[in-house]
């Protein structure tokens, strides 16, 4: 095993107090993504020197070292070998490869993780070198973006590298995480300064085809010794040759052996600046100290280093050797040693051994579409292996149709479907050998299995042309020589072999020659199409029958849609007779339609005319009816039947002459005879020949007329009808009923007629007559009566009630006689039952402006009917009679309790509340009332009982719950009889309950029970209310309200406390006056330790602003709404301001910005071309500033005069068409 080279400088230094540290971002103004390597490694040197020192004495901790990512706090070195073997599982599902990129391009790279057995989200951090985390480094170059599909439950992870610079180039690293879980993958990135430079090593010159190269045996290379003495531009180089992952660090540790070393006087020798060794090697490091007598400590990273099977300690003499076994790569690392206050420091590189190509490349032939794999391997598993492309790199992206497969030692370049420009010279390259070969691709012969036929299709019909070529190769479809794209009316079919070209229905215009070319072969298939179509006339748009309506007077112009292939001739007829094309009837014919004109239609046009077509392909034939209509002529005076009140009825006959169209309906107009204006009554169409005008003024004479109405207009007016004048009496009283009967009297009562009119209401007349005085006997018409009454479904008790001698009340017999008997019934009741006018007896000689009137003077036992009439300025109105004959005899009424509805039930009330209840009856004459309690008489002196002819009050002033009861009522009429029963509950609190006892006490708990009381209080108990009185306060609080049941227990309550409770009763009146304590108290006891709270400080929260996702570059359509988003944090909140092009974006209508938990987006209404630009979103507040911008493209241009018909200044068009004209060159 070689030794480590060794340096001849030593450094020694002591302890210095630890510098103010700043982060790459902190250094500068904005420049930390684009800072080159080495100057970001110079920038932070002084941070390592601080993280690495030791502490000054054993109480502190060391700090660990930023760019040590595999350091894991204190304990011994084989920790981090046990945590890289036990942690290290295989998450990622596809890798981040290594890829090339020019200056100024974009490159992404992706790695996915799937989800099936994680509960969240992993976490996955990238890395620059070894600890430059890129997640602070996000914005305008460097974007991080994460996504996760459902349906394959694999997260995705992509870094985007926008306008790459040279210093971007480097190894980066991407690690994940989840829970214990944990892997990492290395990425190289290379930047060349432009897509046609030529790669750094020539690989056709320096190995033969199919020859592998390998690296010829070199003696020990020290990597310091050429870092030192190489240009810095070489660093990249080197650094892949020789196997350097982490080149930030050992620039940064160049630059410290670099620096002038004090002299020590604890170490008479120290360490050697660098050490170098091979993986799996053996290093030594030796110190020789001045005072043998000194301890001395061994430390890695800060952390200190225990003696081990891997870690081995030496004493010869003043010497103190270490020996590190099997080093790894986590043994790369800055080591030092302390003695006393001072200390000596080194650098130790672990050197990853050259990767050499095993197997290479071999040349290959194939032909397009075929799948190709070039294979190679290598001397180490899972090896960094760059492949290329006639000396150009391939990028190792799944977009990409270029796949590299890895399987051990074996390097696969896999091309799915080979095609022509993949002709070209393949290479691999590793860190120790090349190989390279060629690949050949070549098209087969291509034969015409099928060839298109030509066709003569219909117009409308479909066009299938169908070829079959021995290659399944797409190809292009032409008509007459130019390109047919497939869209919704052309369809075009690939499947394998076969190509079709459909049109679905055929038009003229697809009357063509029409060629078929495969992709990539000189060859074509031609066929023609022959479209023909006969003559068709389409008249879909006329009406039922072809007819067609027009207004006399007006201009017709009738256009005929017309069809066919060649354009038929067009013919027009009327009858025998030809139209020309001249005239006031003429044709005029087109291409595609025909038109018939009729300058002035005139009634003797109408009739049927005849419209011919006629071409090679055929001949159609329609007969098209014309009709010519006009208004309606006036209708005759109208003449006025019946005149009301201030109403009339008039009827016309309609007009003799319709216009040719039918009458729709009419319109009528009044007016007064001395005036000359005339008003419209009826705003819609009245279709009868009589009409009702209303609303006119009694005792003014009125004239009407008519107009008729059809589809065409209004016909002039009618002739005025004779005058006439409104002037009624008034409609006749209503509800006449029996008030009262005596011996000698009879009272009736009625009411107001239902309409009195204008001319008011001066006074009633009452007439009565006998029943025997009429000359029709009275059995014969209370027969011929009850018939009728019969018939229209009427009781007929009611006209028995009376000759019973049982009157009614007025309310329940006030209906309107004769009970809507119809007209027919009626007359046919006056002549069979009413007497003849001259035997009617007026009984009040002066009219009577009261509805209620008492006939006297009448024999006792005679039986006589009644009427009543309304007189006013025009005269009687029609007479209102009673049904039935009135018997003159007092009459006996049945008892009858109307109990009201809520005394059907339990009547409930509160002692000391006031119960009066009122019970109507009805009886007559003279009814007796009588009550009892309980079967037993009421008592007077307690129960007010008050007793009139209508009705009984029961009546208590502050009621008792002794009044509690059934109340028994009864009413007596001779010896008819009712009775009613009415339930009285008096109820009041409950009492408290019985003994409440203290069940079981436990913890912060207490158990009691207790008895119901036993006063309920004349009512079901609804609950129970607990309280509790601490002892020492004894201040009472509920804890229970509304309980039902009669045990409770009663939670938290306060540890060292002592507990009396009591309960309360409770009903529909509320809680019981008094509660039932507990006789003994219930102790919490204590039990445990008291807590003492932590104290804590506050936390500054004070952030200056930072984007945690940054503007992405977007796409808009003209016209279409589009939105930019970011999301910003800070504290205090920052203040937003949007620019484009670096102008502030303020008070513009077509811009609208939300900002909403720290999401900031910016809607852009509309935009068109003229919007796309650079926009940047910048976030303000005391601490700093942050910023980040993207790019918005509109696509969708707009004319010149359309930009400028919306208003846009000519001079933003003007930039905007140049623009516009630069893009177009560019593309081309």
């Amino acid at each position: 095993m070689p030794e480590p080279t060794k340096k001849d400088e030593t450094e020694t230094e002591t302890a210095p107090p630890p510098p103010e540290q700043k982060t790459p971002q902190e250094g500068g103004t904005g420049k930390g993504k684009d800072t080159d390597i080495r100057e970001m490694a110079s920038s932070s040197d002084e941070d390592d020197t601080s993280l690495s020192t030791p502490p000054a004495d054993g109480m502190s901790k060391p700090a660990e070292r930023k760019d040590s990512v595999w350091s894991l706090g204190e304990g011994a070195p084989e920790e981090t070998e046990k945590r890289d073997d036990s942690q290290r599982s295989t998450l990622f599902v596809e890798k981040p490869q290594s890829g090339t990129v020019s200056v100024g391009g974009n490159i992404t790279f992706i790695a996915k993780v799937e989800a099936k057995d994680l509960l969240r989200k992993p976490n996955v951090k990238w890395f620059k070198g070894k600890w430059m985390d890129l997640a602070s480094k996000a914005g305008k170059h460097l974007q991080l973006k994460e996504s996760f599909e459902r349906h394959t439950k694999i997260h995705t992870f992509e870094m985007h590298i926008i306008q790459a610079k040279e210093n971007y180039a480097g190894n980066y690293r991407c690690e994940v995480s989840y829970k214990d879980k944990f892997d990492s993958c290395s990425f190289d990135l290379e930047v060349t300064e432009s897509s046609q430079a030529a790669p750094s090593i020539d690989i056709r010159s320096a190995f033969k085809r199919r020859e592998v190269k390998q690296q010829e045996e070199e003696p020990e290379v020290d990597v310091w010794e050429l870092l030192k003495n190489a240009n810095p531009s070489e660093y990249e180089k080197i650094a892949f040759q020789y196997g350097i992952t982490d080149l930030r660090g050992m620039l940064k540790r160049l630059k410290r052996m670099r620096r002038e070393v004090k002299k020590s006087a604890a170490f008479a020798k120290g360490l050697d600046p660098a050490y170098q060794v091979d993986k799996g090697g053996k290093v030594r490091f030796m110190v020789e100290l001045a005072d043998p007598t000194v301890e001395l400590k061994w430390y890695k990273n800060g952390q200190e280093i225990r003696p081990s099977a891997k870690y081995i300690f030496e004493h010869k003499g003043n010497q103190r050797i270490l020996f590190i076994n099997n080093c790894m790569m986590t043994d790369d690392a800055r080591y030092y040693v302390t003695a006393g206050d001072e200390k000596c420091s080194t650098e130790l590189f672990v050197r990853d051994p050259p990767i050499l190509v095993t197997k290479g490349l071999e040349d290959t032939s194939t032909y397009v579409g075929e799948r190709v794999e070039l294979s190679c391997e290598v001397s180490e598993d899972d090896a960094n292996v760059k492949w290329f492309k006639n000396g150009v790199e391939l990028p190792n992206d799944p977009k990409s149709r270029y796949r590299i497969k890895v399987e051990g030692k074996k390097h696969t370049l896999i091309i799915e479907e080979a095609a022509k420009n993949d002709n070209a010279t393949y290479s691999v390259m590793t860190t120790g050998g090349q190989s390279e070969a060629k690949l050949s691709v070549d098209l087969r012969p291509l034969k015409i299995s099928l060839a298109l036929q030509d066709q003569t299709v219909r117009l409308g019909q479909e066009i299938h042309l169908k070829c079959e070529i021995s290659e399944n190769v797409s190809g292009k479809w032409y008509k007459n020589g130019q390109l047919v794209e497939a869209s919704d009316r052309v369809k075009l079919y690939h499947k394998g072999r076969i190509h079709r070209f459909v049109i679905a229905s055929a038009a003229v215009d697809d009357e063509a020659e029409y060629m078929f070319v495969p992709d990539a072969y000189n060859i074509n298939i031609p066929c023609k199409v022959h479209v023909v179509d006969p003559p068709k006339l389409h008249l879909d748009g006329l009406g039922e029958g072809n007819t067609v309506t027009v207004v006399a007077g007006s201009k017709l112009r009738l256009e005929i849609p017309i069809t066919g292939e060649p354009t038929p001739k067009v013919m027009w007829s009327k009858g025998d007779k030809w139209i020309t094309d001249s005239g006031r009837i003429r044709a005029e014919t087109y291409p595609d339609s025909s038109c018939l004109v009729i300058d002035t239609a005139e009634r003797e046009d109408s009739g049927q005319f005849r419209i011919s077509l006629k071409n090679e392909a055929g001949e159609d034939t329609a007969l098209i009816n014309i009709k010519v209509v006009d208004v309606p002529d006036p209708p005759q005076a109208p003449n006025v039947t019946e005149v009301g009140e201030d109403w009339c009825v008039m009827t016309w006959e309609p007009p003799a002459n319709d216009g040719g169209s039918p009458i729709l309906g009419y319109f009528i107009e009044r007016k007064k005879k001395q005036s000359s204006r005339w008003m419209r009554l009826n705003f819609e169409l009245i279709k009868e020949t009589t009409f009702e005008p209303k609303k006119m003024i009694e005792g003014v004479a009125y004239e009407v007329r008519v107009f008729a109405v059809n589809a065409i207009g209004t016909s002039k007016p009618s002739m005025p009808s004779k005058s006439f004048v409104p002037l009624a009496v008034t409609s006749p009283p209503t509800l006449l009923a029996v008030d009262g009967v005596t011996d000698t009297t009879v009272t009736m009562k009625w009411r107001p007629p239902d309409h009195i009119g204008a001319a008011g209401l001066d006074g009633y007349v009452v007439e009565y007559c006998f029943e025997g005085s009429t000359k029709c006997s009275h059995s014969e018409a209370e027969t011929n009566q009850s018939e009728n009454l019969k018939q229209q479904g009427f009781v007929q008790a009611s006209f028995d009630g009376f000759s019973q001698g049982i009157s009614t009340d007025l309310s329940e017999e006030l209906v309107e006689p004769p009970f809507n008997l119809e007209e027919a019934d009626r007359s046919k009741l006056k002549e069979n039952f009413i007497p003849k006018t001259d035997e009617w007896i007026v009984a009040n000689p002066e009219l009577t402006d009261k509805t209620k009137f008492t006939i006297t003077g009448l024999p006792t036992g005679s039986k006589i009917l009644v009427r009543v009439k309304a007189v006013n300025a025009a005269g009687e109105s029609e007479p209102r009679y009673h049904p039935q004959p009135i018997l003159v005899k007092e009459v006996i009424e049945a008892p009858k309790i109307r109990l009201p509805r809520h005394l059907k039930q339990t009547y409930t009330r509160r002692v000391g509340e006031t119960v009066n209840l009122v019970i109507p009856f009805q009886g007559k004459p003279r009814a007796k009332v009588s009550w009892q309690k309980n079967g037993s008489p009421i008592d007077k002196n307690q129960i007010n009982i008050r007793n009139t002819e209508n009705d009984t009050i029961i009546f208590i002033r502050k009621a008792e719950r002794n009044h509690s009861g059934e109340y028994n009522m009864k009413v007596e009429v001779e010896n008819l009889e009712d009775k009613a029963t009415i339930d009285i509950q008096i109820v009041d609190r409950p009492g408290p309950p019985e003994v409440v006892t203290i069940e079981d006490v436990w913890g912060e708990n207490v158990n009691l029970s207790w008895k119901p009381p036993k006063d309920d209080g004349n009512a079901a108990i609804t609950g129970y209310t607990i309280q509790k009185a601490d002892k020492k306060s004894m201040e009472w609080f509920t804890v229970m309200e509304h309980y039902h049941r009669t045990s409770a227990t009663i939670n938290e309550l306060v540890i060292g406390n002592e507990y009396y409770f009591r309960v309360f009763a409770e009903n529909m009146c509320g809680l019981s006056e008094d509660a039932t304590m507990t006789k003994e108290s219930a102790l919490i006891a204590k039990d445990g330790k008291v807590y003492k709270y932590p104290v804590y400080n506050d936390f500054d929260f004070s952030e200056r602003p930072l984007f945690t996702q940054p503007l992405v570059n977007t796409f808009a359509v003209a016209g279409y709404n589009a939105t930019l988003n970011c999301s910003v944090r800070g504290n205090p909140k920052p203040k937003i301001t949007w620019l484009k092009n670096k102008v502030a974006i303020m008070n513009d209508p077509r811009y609208r910005m939300f900002s909403n938990q720290g999401v900031c987006t910016l809607e852009i209404r509309k935009p068109s071309p003229y919007d796309g630009g650079t926009y940047t979103c910048r976030a303000v507040n005391e601490l700093g500033e942050a910023e980040v911008d993207c790019k918005l493209e509109v696509k969708g241009g707009l004319s010149f005069f359309r930009l400028l018909m919306d208003g846009v200044p000519p001079h933003i068009i003007d930039s905007y068409m140049r623009e516009v004209q630069a893009d177009k060159t560019e593309g081309k």
